[in-house]
């Protein structure tokens, strides 16, 4: 049996859907997701009638995307007793692809996207001091285990973003949590250009328990600030792999997934 995540994480995955939304919307809501490893590699989603009213959707809206997912490899359907939906974990970028990505965007675009999941994840933490019991930790804890054993670059960013995501559920706020998806379907995968190098990844393994002690003793303040300082210490070293590049290659920003393969639309909840 896989183990789901996080309650809160969970519970913002699956509310519902603007009421305006079409299809795309359900496939970038579950996508992103699978795609940050919020829902577990193998992990069966909840049924049609009961996932299509979790989102707020008809069956055939649902029917609709799932079977966008499977065309995107992100969701396998089995048939026959024991059947059902499940996610498929897709790979990650290789090195070379996420330096070309790196490079389609500039240093000021790199700080203000810094500046902007700094913000979020910051007042997420100073929330979840001052709301969280100690059982809701344990998403952020399990997440802390993961990524002090997690042996390769790919798996470590997965679990990074899966903190911050997780971070904002501890918030107790579905908007919150939303927006940190989001934003960690165009960061996520280029953490790992940074989290290849193991001592990194222990600093950022004790910054990460830092902030769980600091939500964990109610101490906003400084849950605020020690979350706001791992995230822009993250941008940075981007930046500074972003400086060192030749200034040749640079050019447009890909439009694709974050650990998608393939090309697909970014376009959000309620979008026309």
């Amino acid at each position: 049996m896989k183990q789901h995540r996080g309650d809160g994480v969970r519970r913002a995955v699956f509310t519902p859907v603007d009421n305006r939304a079409r299809v795309e919307t359900v496939v970038h809501r579950i996508g992103d997701a699978i795609e940050l490893g919020l829902l577990a590699d193998g992990e069966q989603l909840p049924g049609e009638m009961e996932l299509a009213g979790q989102l707020g959707v008809s069956t055939v809206t649902l029917r609709e995307a799932l079977m966008a997912l499977r065309q995107q490899g992100l969701v396998t359907t089995r048939r026959g007793r024991g059947g059902g939906s499940f996610v498929s974990l897709p790979e990650v970028p290789g090195e070379e692809r996420l330096l070309a990505r790196l490079a389609g965007w500039s240093t000021e675009e790199l700080r203000d996207l810094g500046d902007h999941w700094a913000a979020l994840s910051g007042a997420a933490a100073r929330l979840a001091a001052q709301r969280t019991e100690p059982d809701d930790l344990k998403a952020l804890r399990r997440s802390l285990d993961d990524l002090s054993t997690a042996e390769d670059a790919p798996a470590r960013s997965r679990v990074y973003g899966r903190f911050h995501v997780e971070l904002a559920a501890a918030a107790q706020s579905a908007r919150l949590t939303r927006e940190q998806v989001v934003l960690q379907t165009e960061v996520g995968a280029l953490m790992c250009l940074v989290l290849g190098d193991d001592e990194y990844r222990e600093e950022v393994a004790d910054r990460h328990r830092s902030v769980i002690s600091a939500v964990q003793d109610g101490a906003h303040d400084s849950a605020r600030a020690l979350a706001e300082r791992c995230v822009l210490d993250s941008t940075a070293r981007l930046i500074t792999l972003r400086l060192s590049m030749p200034r040749a290659a640079s050019g447009p920003r890909p439009l694709e997934g974050t650990h998608a393969q393939e090309p697909r639309s970014r376009r959000r909840d309620g979008d026309a």
